[in-house]
């Protein structure tokens, strides 16, 4: 039997499953990227930290905090926050495809703080072939995320933050070649912690970690063995703020991040056994490759209403073996803040990172601050 799958662009197949939608159980594999299912969760979809090399984890709270530390919430200036952010995606190889976000929080009182998000990922119309080229079909996957969380200070200085989170996935519907395949559903969470150490004068340290997509596997056919791990993901990072006076200061801020997902075997006869491992077990198994990232990004801010960004971010082999350099900026007018981040093209016409030219645009509104 021959196996069916998602023609997509070869940078998406580096972010998607390489073990979806297959007809053929055993089949031969020679991927050797750590792949997961839902991989728009990888995805920063914060212009800000865009703009400073994905490096999000540690930096000053506002409505996108929820997507990197839920921690950071009540350690936030004001009240009420809310953001949106609207990212095309792969526009080097792709014009349709595109991840919007909505998030925002409310603080309860001065210690603890509710937040939720949502997150859409439309991946276009894309052809589904066999692997002589033939068109089976149409498909138009789609993508959510939908995000409850809770934040504390546990002190002045710290705080914890957790999300649970339902994921719904549709890649593909209907019979493909004698398989039936549906949207696929399931659940996770996210736990995080804050250390807040800036002064009133804005200047000090901060440092943040996060556990994130911990939950369980993701199927898109009625065979229970042949579900997907979600990108379960450890993010450690910390910032330093300096300020020189009153109007002027600059951030610098670095992230790592490890993803808890076994890498993919290259042999048929053991995928088998691949398949049968729990998330759990994934999670503790990960370290037999190295699926991390490393971003660093600096920002300097002229009276709080003018920002200037720039940043790098590094991936390992196993986790798509890209580097890029990214530049933002800015600009607040009273409540509102727009923000602008860019992903400088690297690389010539062969090895140019498909991630090249990627925008995002984001805006915050403070409320009760």
């Amino acid at each position: 039997m021959k196996r069916y799958i998602f023609r997509f662009v070869p940078a998406y197949l580096l972010l998607t499953s390489a073990v979806q939608l297959k007809a053929q159980e055993g089949a031969s594999s020679t991927i050797n990227i750590t792949t997961t299912a839902v991989p728009f969760l990888r995805v920063s979809p914060d212009a800000r930290s865009g703009g400073m090399g994905d490096a999000g984890i540690a930096l000053s709270p506002d409505a996108n905090s929820v997507f990197y530390n839920q921690a950071k919430i009540p350690f936030a200036k004001n009240k009420t926050a809310i953001g949106a952010t609207y990212t095309p995606w792969l526009k080097e190889i792709a014009d349709n495809m595109y991840l919007a976000t909505l998030a925002g929080f409310h603080q309860l009182d001065e210690l603890q703080a509710v937040s939720a998000s949502l997150r859409y990922f439309n991946a276009g119309d894309i052809p589904i072939m066999d692997y002589n080229g033939n068109k089976l079909q149409t498909a138009s996957p789609r993508e959510v995320a939908f995000d409850l969380g809770y934040s504390r200070k546990l002190s002045e200085k710290t705080g914890m933050g957790a999300a649970v989170r339902y994921i719904s996935s549709k890649l593909a519907t209907g019979n493909i070649n004698g398989t039936s395949y549906k949207a696929g559903h399931t659940v996770a969470a996210d736990v995080s912690f804050f250390y807040n150490g800036v002064d009133d004068n804005g200047k000090g340290w901060t440092a943040g970690v996060s556990l994130s997509n911990l939950g369980g596997k993701i199927g898109y056919t009625e065979n229970a063995d042949n579900k997907d791990f979600l990108p379960a993901n450890l993010s450690v990072g910390g910032s330093y703020t300096e300020a020189w006076d009153e109007d002027n200061k600059v951030t610098f801020a670095l992230q790592a991040d490890k993803l808890l997902v076994p890498k993919v075997p290259e042999s048929p006869e053991d995928m088998p056994a691949y398949r049968s491992k729990s998330s759990v077990s994934g999670w503790f198994n990960s370290f037999d490759n190295d699926a991390m990232q490393f971003g660093f990004g600096a920002e300097y801010a002229f009276k709080e209403q003018l920002y200037l960004r720039l940043g790098y971010n590094s991936k390992s082999y196993s986790y798509g073996n890209w580097q890029y350099v990214t530049a933002g900026a800015g600009i607040r007018f009273n409540m509102a803040t727009i923000n602008f981040s860019y992903l400088v093209p690297t690389g010539d016409k062969v090895s140019r990172n498909p991630l090249s030219n990627t925008v995002r645009f984001g805006v915050l509104f403070e409320l009760d601050k």
